[in-house]
């Protein structure tokens, strides 16, 4: 079978190479699935550079988020063989495969009428985004929530999360088409932030009380504005720093206005408490089976694509979930 594999660190158009490899062998507590679809995420890059803060021995296959059709199931595994599954491969042995080996407690049942490419566009940020909205924020419905960077992969799935809890959205995002994304998802307001200032259309929104609940994977100057917008109360969410530079937040500005920052890291969540994992799945299956989710699908490439994938997901250019099709 093929795999992509990196056998050195450096920038993954120089590293990354499409071989011939031996099959993975089925192991204790574990799933064979043959990958119909893996999901790519900006940690493909960074791990292939060695900038991420988990570093795999080399040589490694990346890759963290599939979908595919289950091949072969330890004993006692409660799943079946024929079963379409969304899976969180480990490294290094990742999901740009053709088949990858699981184990069991990072295999997930997928909807049964969605595409490959949706089911494989389901887990990482929906569940990010559900945990940060429900667990964390507390949302609630008739709050105002403002997502920021809207038409990306956790922004896109936070607006639609947002709306199904009965929230008002406003979105951010950069440029004409992207915030008519934010618009077609379902968001109230959307708001170019190259031509806009946000602070202040929110405000104008929400007659001067602000956002109840704010969903930053930017950080940066975003977190600074932010807290300027925020309501009484509010709940500002950490969920990244894709500007490259992580803010500082003054405490006695949080004192003055009664909001909380709240750190979101569900991958260590999903380590600490697997158990409620299931359930947050269960929730998104539902809500998926209801037509109230669709993960945002930027473009399907082939499997010998995966370094202009991986350019197009670097350089900024995706809107959504970049797929590849295996």
């Amino acid at each position: 079978m093929k795999a992509w594999l990196v056998r050195q660190l450096g920038h993954h158009r120089d590293v990354l190479k499409l071989e011939e490899v031996s099959e993975p062998e089925l192991r204790r507590d574990s799933v064979r699935i043959r990958v119909e679809a893996a999901a790519l995420n900006f940690l493909d890059i960074l791990v292939c550079q060695g900038q991420y803060q988990e570093k795999p021995p080399l040589p490694f296959t990346p890759g963290v988020e599939v979908a595919g059709v289950v091949e072969a199931v330890a004993d006692g595994v409660p799943f079946t063989v024929g079963q379409r599954v969304i899976a969180q491969p480990v490294l290094p042995e990742g999901g740009l495969a053709e088949k990858v080996v699981v184990p069991a407690d990072a295999v997930f049942p997928a909807p049964a009428s969605a595409s490959p490419a949706e089911a494989a566009s389901l887990f990482i940020t929906y569940h990010t985004a559900y945990y940060a909205l429900h667990r964390l924020a507390r949302l609630e419905a008739g709050e105002v929530l403002l997502v920021h960077a809207g038409a990306g992969g956790v922004g896109s799935a936070a607006i639609q999360l947002g709306k199904a809890a009965g929230a008002t959205v406003i979105a951010t995002a950069g440029g004409p088409e992207k915030v008519q994304v934010c618009r077609h998802l379902g968001a109230d307001l959307a708001i170019d932030y190259k031509t806009e200032d946000f602070v202040q259309a929110v405000k104008d929104f929400t007659g001067g009380r602000g956002a109840n609940v704010i969903f930053d994977p930017v950080g940066g100057d975003v977190f600074d504005l932010s807290r300027k917008c925020i309501a009484f109360e509010g709940r500002l969410l950490v969920i990244g720093f894709a500007s490259g530079r992580i803010p500082q937040a003054p405490a006695n500005h949080a004192l003055v206005k009664n909001y909380s920052i709240v750190g979101v890291h569900w991958g260590l969540f999903r380590r600490l408490y697997p158990q409620e994992i299931r359930k947050e799945h269960e929730a998104l299956l539902r809500l998926y089976d209801e037509g109230k989710i669709r993960p945002l699908i930027y473009r399907e490439f082939p499997f010998t694509d995966v370094i202009q994938a991986l350019d197009d997901l670097g350089g900024r250019k995706s809107v959504g979930k970049v797929i590849i099709r295996v």
